[in-house]
């Protein structure tokens, strides 16, 4: 079963400029806008903007795969080794999990 790559999220100090940023000066279409999360229309993936934090600072990037079956596709990565931090998880908008790739980046997985 293999993953896609859904979404790039930007991790941003200030929601309101990045998304001038996007949309008027790269020209990206805005598919929504809200504090806490904001999308661009960007093809098959989605640029998301999240507000920074302590552990996610002001410009770090974090890859956003979607699969079919989360809690499937969860076994066969626990099988090959792969360390999720967080496990497959109800949210607001599907499943989510997080795993963490060869270079010690997390990268999130989600269905739904």
């Amino acid at each position: 079963m293999s993953a896609k790559l859904s979404h790039v999220i930007e991790f941003v100090a200030d929601m309101d400029r990045a998304v001038r940023f996007y949309r008027d000066t790269i020209g990206l279409p805005l598919k929504f806008q809200s504090p806490e999360w904001s999308e661009f229309a960007t093809g098959e993936t989605t640029l998301a903007l999240h507000p920074a934090s302590d552990r996610n600072p002001a410009g770090k990037i974090e890859l956003g795969f979607h699969v079919p079956d989360l809690q499937h596709w969860h076994a066969e990565m626990t099988n090959k080794g792969v360390q999720f931090p967080i496990p497959p998880k109800k949210q607001e908008h599907g499943m989510l999990a997080q795993f963490v790739d060869s270079e010690g980046s997390h990268v999130s997985v989600s269905a739904g």
